[in-house]
């Protein structure tokens, strides 16, 4: 137990210092000076466990510090600008633009990836090699509120060709393993497409494999005006779901539970592939198969432990996710809020305020936002007001929604009549889905336009959350 708490103590030291760097200037002296300082007080004090403790931690610290500005330093040091890229490479991502297509490609030589602004067609996809002749340029911010160039540089891409030749000369080139993953995601989306009209059908394949680019423009705003996004963003609460499917599946075809949890982890790892690896679902995924491998081996894990854990482990790989990437700020606080809370609100509320199954939904909704909030605000400047009524009305039919379509795409698979019986069932929910957001997003008070929120008043905001959290806890150790 002393172990487990001293390992969580350094993670949480590492993610510190990365969050620190992240929004803060830090020199190289200042880093140095502060890794002798550590070093001094380890060998001066190495018979005190107490000071040994510090000691370590500041040194997690250190590290954090250091990795976050080498990451941030070669972000800023761009050699190749101004070069004329003339060589093979391989498309690693597809997506749409008003212009046409964002192709991110790896080049042969340079190994380094670029992001090539073309026309919509020819339309290129994963695997693709393609022979490219252009000048580099730097990552454009499109506007001061959306730094866009880190945003991409978290992603490993530096550099864009906006002006300049690509000509495919061959297919498969990527890693073949990926490549088969992603292609089947094509195939399920279109057995999902084939049997559910639109926009029902993109509703559909995003709370299944996640994304929302199929939706209209109109739809997104509905989404994000109610709070919504977040269905169809590849959360822990899909992906949760999905393992609960996957597990039952394994059962049901003969397996044992512990062969059943493999099953699910194999299951998780295709999934999160498939959903073209965000960091919501990285993450969703490196906690559920913690989870799991403890369910497996008999050992209740702490879930706040696994959240930490996995915070740090993706952070260890790309520490610019944490200020570069909403989305891993949103999916980690929405998990870490829920889990946080879970008991206090299951002992205060939902045992008592049965209320036909909604009041999990509602503690489950209220405790993502009160920990998103400030992240919503800093990045997007709007609040939706209608949050709280849309989860509480939308969550408790959303597992059922994600397993009716699991069975569409799997009968479609087999025989196509079988798969338009469970396509209609499908499509009452997701139209009721689409139907209520669209309703609720109409109100004039649906959501609220915010100014500016500093950093540090986001700061102030956690320590006084935090704060609740641990004087909560406090009261109910000493009420058990």
């Amino acid at each position: 137990m002393i172990k487990s708490k001293i390992l969580l103590f350094l993670l949480l030291s590492f993610i510190g210092a990365v969050f620190v760097r992240s929004f803060f200037a830090v020199t190289q002296t200042q880093i140095f000076l502060l890794s002798i300082f550590s070093l001094i007080i380890l060998f001066t004090f190495y018979k005190n466990k107490m000071a040994t403790l510090v000691a370590f931690l500041l040194l997690s610290f250190v590290f954090g510090l250091w990795l976050t500005d080498e990451k941030i330093a070669q972000a800023n040091n761009l050699i190749y600008l101004g070069k004329t890229f003339e060589e093979k490479a391989v498309v690693q991502k597809v997506s749409p633009s008003t212009f046409g297509q964002n192709v991110i490609v790896q080049l042969f030589d340079e190994k380094i990836s670029v992001l090539l602004q073309v026309p919509q067609y020819p339309e290129y996809k994963y695997g693709d090699l393609l022979e490219i002749a252009c000048p580099a340029k730097a990552i454009e911010n499109i506007d001061n509120t959306f730094d866009y160039r880190m945003y991409m540089a978290k992603e490993g891409v530096l550099y864009q060709c906006d002006k300049g030749k690509a000509k495919k000369l061959g297919e498969n080139s990527g890693n073949l393993f990926l490549g088969k993953i992603i292609a089947a995601r094509t195939v399920f989306e279109n057995k999902i497409i084939k049997v559910i009209p639109q926009p029902y059908g993109a509703l559909a394949i995003g709370l299944l494999l996640g994304g929302s680019g199929g939706l209209s423009k109109e739809i997104q705003s509905d989404f994000s005006r109610t709070g919504m996004t977040h269905i169809v963003a590849v959360s822990g609460y899909n992906v949760t779901i999905i393992a609960e499917y996957l597990i039952l599946l394994g059962i049901a075809l003969g397996l044992w539970r512990k062969q059943a949890i493999w099953f699910a982890l194999v299951g998780i790892v295709a999934f999160v592939v498939m959903s073209g690896l965000p960091a919501s679902a990285v993450r969703a995924g490196v906690m559920s198969g913690i989870l799991l491998w403890a369910m497996k081996n008999g050992r209740l894990a702490s879930c706040e432990n696994a959240i930490i854990f996995a915070a740090a482990i993706m952070l260890f790989l790309n520490p610019l996710l944490l200020r570069w990437d909403v989305g891993f700020q949103l999916s980690f606080l929405a998990t870490l809020g829920i889990v946080l809370t879970s008991a206090f609100w299951e002992k205060n509320f939902v045992k008592e305020n049965k209320a036909l199954g909604m009041s999990e939904a509602i503690t489950l909704s209220l405790s993502a936002q009160i920990f998103v909030l400030p992240i919503i605000a800093y990045n997007f400047h709007i609040a939706s007001l209608v949050s709280l009524l849309a989860n509480v009305f939308i969550l408790p039919v959303i597992p059922l929604s994600m397993l009716l379509v699991f069975l569409v795409m799997v009968f479609g698979l087999i025989w196509t009549p079988i798969s338009l019986v469970f396509a209609w069932l499908a499509f009452v929910l997701l139209a009721y889905e689409i139907k209520l957001i669209h309703i609720l997003s109409e109100f004039p008070w649906a959501s609220i336009s915010i100014e500016k929120v500093s950093v540090w008043w986001i700061v102030i905001y956690y320590i006084i959350l935090i704060r609740i959290i641990f004087w909560i806890k406090s009261r109910e150790n000493f009420e058990v």
